[in-house]
């Protein structure tokens, strides 16, 4: 079964410790962005850890039904299906197995399309940008089936989410590995001599391949989404530790939490006209 590559936790990863670990901060600048990033080498692990601290001490939230004109070519706002109007492609098998064992706890209460899941299932093949197959959640009236739409009895928003909260448990443990991490992105990269450098950012538009610069809105590129009375890597502080680990995140929240660090601003995209 054919899977996408690149978005994977560190769940059960062990970091080293806090004494073995040095951190720079530096900026970094492009054509068409801004930013601000912490680096923490850690010698233990051969890995240097980096963070986009500019998204990270920013104010964005996710405003889905709440302003969210969603991932399509026109403003989509009215049919409240934020970045669900695909289905939503899968890591591994691992990722698979945790949605099978999680979709059997959902009832119709949850879960607007909850008989056609049963009748016919959840799963589908699709592909990727370079056209290899992938395994992907099935897609029922132009958006993903586990996406429940406003005026349906469980009002609108994802089924896994809604029935996670019922259960007090949390929703980033029952949804596909994409749709908990989106709008954070954690990628690595290897050098000649083995050194992994894992980069956590915002999700920008290319990362969704070719299909991104056909969207007509994306929320961390627009003030539109920076409305949040907390910083990121505080809202989004499970996230970003199932990504990292803890040692780590504590590291994060060290270096952002200090006196002197200095203020930083709202992403900013620059687009070339």
């Amino acid at each position: 079964m054919p899977f996408r590559a690149g978005i994977r936790s560190t769940k059960n990863r062990t970091a080293a410790s806090a004494t073995t670990i040095g951190r720079t901060i530096g900026r970094m600048t492009g054509p068409e962005d801004v930013r601000e990033w912490v680096s923490f080498a850690d010698p233990e692990e051969h890995r240097t850890w980096v963070f986009d601290v500019t998204f990270l001490r920013s104010n964005y939230r996710c405003i889905f039904g709440a302003g969210c004109k969603g991932v399509l070519n026109a403003d989509a706002t009215n049919l409240e299906q934020g970045c669900c109007s695909y289905g939503a492609h899968f890591v591994d098998e691992a990722d698979v197995a945790n949605i099978v064992k999680h979709f059997v706890r959902l009832r119709p209460r949850h879960m607007q399309f909850h008989a056609e899941a049963v009748a016919a299932g959840f799963l589908d093949s699709g592909h990727e940008d370079d056209g290899t197959e992938a395994t992907v959640t099935r897609v029922i009236d132009d958006a993903c089936i586990f996406l429940n739409r406003p005026g349906s009895p469980q009002g609108a928003g994802c089924a896994l989410h809604v029935a996670a909260l019922e259960a007090g448990e949390r929703p980033l443990d029952w949804k596909p590995n994409v749709c908990w991490q989106v709008p954070i992105r954690l990628e690595h990269s290897t050098d000649e001599n083995g050194h992994v450098t894992s980069r956590l950012r915002d999700w920008k538009r290319r990362d969704w391949g070719k299909g991104g610069e056909e969207f007509h809105w994306w929320c961390t590129e627009t003030s539109d989404a920076y409305v949040g009375d907390k910083p990121v890597y505080v809202t989004a502080r499970d996230e970003i530790t199932e990504l990292v680990g803890p040692p780590i995140y504590d590291l994060l929240v060290d270096v952002l939490e200090q006196p002197s660090a200095p203020a930083l601003p709202t992403p900013v995209t620059f687009r070339r006209r």
